[in-house]
């Protein structure tokens, strides 16, 4: 049996639960559209991820980043540590009859989680599809294999 440590941080999750409860009946659904339509958000943007186990004991993290393409977003392995960030960019124009509005929205995003001890970057596997990234890496490092041990 492994044991995955995820970095867990209360505070800022703590402050986005204040968020949501106060606000949350003035702000848009998405993430995104609340960082195009909240100009005091900027760079808040914080995609959603989801944790699967698959096949092959391996684990899948899935990212909602609506709208984003595979060259703004950036995956590093460091230290057992996967992070995935990027910058999210986005424009709103709209014209009505004497006046126009055009908001444009720019910020950063940053997600960490923590690996099992011992997977290598090449055991890591990353795929983007209509703004879903999905990253696959193994659920016990090899480090944390089991190995028998045969008595002589």
């Amino acid at each position: 049996m492994s044991l995955v440590h995820f970095h867990y941080d209360p505070f800022t999750e703590f402050e986005r639960l204040f968020d949501d409860a106060f606000s949350a009946r003035f702000r848009p659904t998405s993430d995104v559209s609340r960082a195009v339509e909240s100009g005091s958000r900027v760079g808040t943007f914080r995609p959603k991820m989801d944790l699967i186990e698959i096949e092959n004991n391996k684990i899948m993290a899935v990212f909602d980043l609506p709208g984003m393409q595979p060259e703004n977003v950036t995956i590093d392995v460091q230290q057992n540590r996967l992070t995935i960030s990027g910058e999210m960019k986005a424009e709103s124009n709209r014209t009505e009859k004497d006046y126009a509005v055009r908001e444009r929205t720019y910020g950063k995003f940053s997600r960490i989680l923590q690996l099992p001890v011992g997977t290598e970057p090449k055991d890591v596997d990353a795929k983007m599809e209509n703004g879903v990234l999905k990253v696959t890496f193994p659920k016990i490092g090899k480090d944390q294999e089991t190995q028998r041990i045969s008595i002589t």
